[in-house]
């Protein structure tokens, strides 16, 4: 590899998608995984609201990826404190939002890349600064090396790149979260709606995909006894079924049935929203995007589109400051590299601070049960969110 390529590290969905936003502006680049094959099989589903099919309509993939998921109708969430089942609210839906399954996601991405793009088994193990120059040298575990001209972390909340940028460490919510993908082969008889189930601290919920597919999900209060323990996918089904022993029979059936490779537990995390207020997201020419910039909790289920928000905005600027020969032997100033990537961060900071304020006291919410945090949390989300979906109005602009 030569010291001309535009890195990204990690072919998650906010790498593929930079590396397929630069691709359509002329940029080359090149995705360093640490996988050896494409991370399609773990992971369940990622619901895109209108601002993500915004970034996906730029990014060319929104017509094949709305051909995988069908239009949710309403949003509905049910009470099951007490023994009874009432709803407690009703919502119907007059803006896109689809549940894409995230292989589909994934697939389309990189099918829409340039062969190659993607070198796998490689896990990046440290970056620093060559001591004779200012390009960035990054060494993969296997002892391996590369001199970079420009390095974009798409690595993800533990991010090796927001380490070399002097992040602050991200922080966890007293939450965790059981995800997974149910498949019907007959048919399931939902309707194509986001359900929550709520009792007591714990909430399900459920979304259809497709006629056949149905993704779900659990959030409840995280107890550090169980993140050894639930590791095993089988683990991770029996305890969520012991868990929801007395939630509704469908309930039960959905998680019993679940596609095994699909089951994932998670302690939530986040970067507090005063880190995204003063971090320093680049320096020289490396950068961050998506999780690896604003890791955020699933409770506005915004993660995704803000990364691909991300990959739209910072493809364009670089662009407009001239790098599209980044890779094709052309002299680039470091300079020029350091400009496209303070206007990237200028433009983004805002965003994923507000994003990222709304979905953390959101979180919170959710996770306390005592009454004076619960007024004060929801006190400040009306005050400073009067229109809790103004988030979904955001358009990340042309590619």
């Amino acid at each position: 590899m030569n010291d001309d390529e535009v890195v990204i590290i990690g072919a998650g969905i906010c790498g593929l998608a930079t590396a397929l936003a630069l691709h359509k502006k002329g940029i080359k680049s090149v995705v360093m995984e640490r996988a050896e094959s494409l991370r399609n099989v773990t992971g369940a589903a990622i619901g895109i609201r209108p601002n993500g099919w915004r970034a996906l309509d730029q990014l060319g993939v929104a017509e094949t990826l709305r051909r995988t998921a069908i239009p949710l109708q309403r949003q509905r969430v049910i009470s099951l404190d007490g023994g009874r089942q009432k709803e407690i609210s009703l919502v119907r839906l007059e803006y896109e939002i689809r549940c894409l399954r995230r292989k589909d996601l994934i697939d389309t991405l990189y099918a829409a890349l340039p062969l190659d793009t993607v070198k796998f088994g490689c896990q990046l193990e440290s970056i620093k600064l060559g001591p004779h120059s200012t390009k960035p040298i990054l060494r993969f575990i296997d002892g391996s090396s590369v001199i970079a001209k420009v390095v974009i972390g798409c690595d993800g909340g533990k991010s090796i790149v927001s380490e070399f940028l002097n992040l602050k460490p991200t922080k966890m919510f007293p939450l965790c979260a059981v995800r997974g993908l149910t498949n019907y082969p007959n048919g399931h008889s939902y309707d194509y709606e986001f359900a929550r189930f709520m009792k007591d601290n714990v909430i399900i919920g459920r979304i259809a995909i497709d006629d056949n597919s149905v993704y779900w999900f659990c959030s409840l209060p995280f107890n550090p006894k169980d993140e050894k323990g639930w590791k095993d996918p089988e683990v991770i089904r029996q305890s969520t079924l012991e868990l929801l022993s007395d939630f509704p029979q469908e309930i039960k059936e959905m998680i019993e049935n679940t596609d095994m490779e699909s089951l994932s537990f998670t302690h939530l995390r986040y970067r507090a929203p005063r880190d995204l207020l003063t971090g320093t997201f680049c320096k020289g020419t490396v950068t961050v995007a998506g999780d690896a910039m604003h890791v955020m909790g699933p409770f506005l289920g915004q993660g995704g589109s803000a990364a691909l928000e991300d990959a739209v905005v910072l493809a364009r600027t670089m662009a407009q400051l001239g790098l599209n020969n980044v890779g094709s032997g052309s002299k680039v100033t470091i300079h020029g590299v350091e400009k496209a990537f303070n206007q990237f961060v200028k433009q983004r900071r805002m965003r994923i601070v507000w994003l990222s304020l709304q979905t953390y006291l959101t979180g919170m919410l959710s996770g306390t049960s005592l009454g004076p945090k619960k007024i004060l949390y929801i006190w400040l989300l009306k005050v400073l969110f009067p229109n809790p979906n103004g988030h979904i109005d955001y358009d990340c602009g042309e590619l």
